[in-house]
């Protein structure tokens, strides 16, 4: 039995849910989410609140149940207050910035690398090393920071590259030299 699941889900002030069948609606301040909760969960609004339920008792179910719950809470939270994730880049000559709505960043290539965020998503830069990406998508947000990270991550050896904020790098030594 899922903990996470049972717990119901408070709709925020400013935040409009619709349920139809098993597609659940979030209109808030932030845009709107829509999540297709799976036919072996029901969802239902009691009050100011979103709750769900299992239909059966598989462990596939017990195991979407929760999956289901925090969907829902994300595409809620999304709407109302949104998700961030920062990056920071570290290196010599290695830097990023705004062209009109694309990233153009400068890693250490022969060409720069530019990326263009998908609708919903806001890229910013601060003083040319620090990237901020936002959107109300949790998922989306996390697959972009993901797909600016990728284009240099982090080596082990100088900690040059693309990082999470926060993100602790392991570092190598390197070869001891003659002696």
């Amino acid at each position: 039995m899922s903990r996470i699941g049972k717990k119901p889900i408070e709709i925020p002030q400013g935040v409009e849910v619709k349920i139809e069948g098993q597609t659940v609606t979030a209109k808030g301040p932030l845009g709107t989410e829509v999540v297709e909760v799976r036919p072996e969960i029901a969802v239902k609004i009691e009050g100011n609140e979103i709750l769900l339920s299992k239909v059966g008792t598989s462990r596939e179910t017990d195991a979407l149940y929760g999956l289901s719950r925090t969907l829902v809470a994300n595409a809620v939270t999304g709407v109302k207050e949104g998700f961030v994730k920062k990056l920071e880049i570290n290196g010599v000559g290695y830097r990023a910035a705004m062209q009109g709505t694309t990233l153009n960043m400068a890693l250490g290539y022969s060409h720069p690398v530019n990326i263009e965020p998908p609708a919903g998503i806001t890229i910013s830069v601060e003083n040319n090393t620090n990237i901020t990406v936002k959107g109300s998508n949790k998922q989306l947000v996390g697959d972009i920071a993901a797909l600016i990270r990728s284009k240099r991550p982090p080596e082990v050896y100088k900690g040059k590259g693309v990082k999470y904020a926060g993100e602790y790098i392991r570092r190598k030594v390197g070869k001891a030299g003659k002696k």
